[in-house]
């Protein structure tokens, strides 16, 4: 009896942790893919790359950095937190950007 509970505690144990380190959510087009996190990165670049306008003032084009904070939420949607930098026109333009990353698995 001791080690029929002793296995299924290994056994619930384990499964509670392997839906515990499960902490990006999933991309469209990842679910399927072994590397979720990876995936994950790689999808996003390439949404920045895609999405992103550069702001322009009198034909020259605004660049800036960014630090841009958003969480997924438990329907999948993207909702932004914070979009910090030095010039508004990068920082709304990065905002735009966010918010047309698609809903997603949390």
């Amino acid at each position: 009896m001791k080690k029929f509970l002793v296995i299924t505690c290994f056994v619930f144990g384990g499964i509670a942790a392997a839906q515990a380190q499960q902490t990006s959510p999933v991309w469209p087009g990842c679910e399927e893919v072994e590397d979720q996190s990876k995936c994950f990165n790689e999808k996003l670049a390439e949404h920045v790359r895609n999405n992103y306008e550069f702001p322009m003032k009198e034909n020259v084009y605004i660049r800036g950095k960014v630090t841009v904070s958003f969480d997924v939420t438990e329907t999948g949607e993207v909702v932004v937190k914070s979009v910090e930098g030095p010039k508004p026109e990068v920082n709304t333009a990065a905002r735009k950007m966010l918010e047309k990353i698609p809903d997603m698995k949390p």
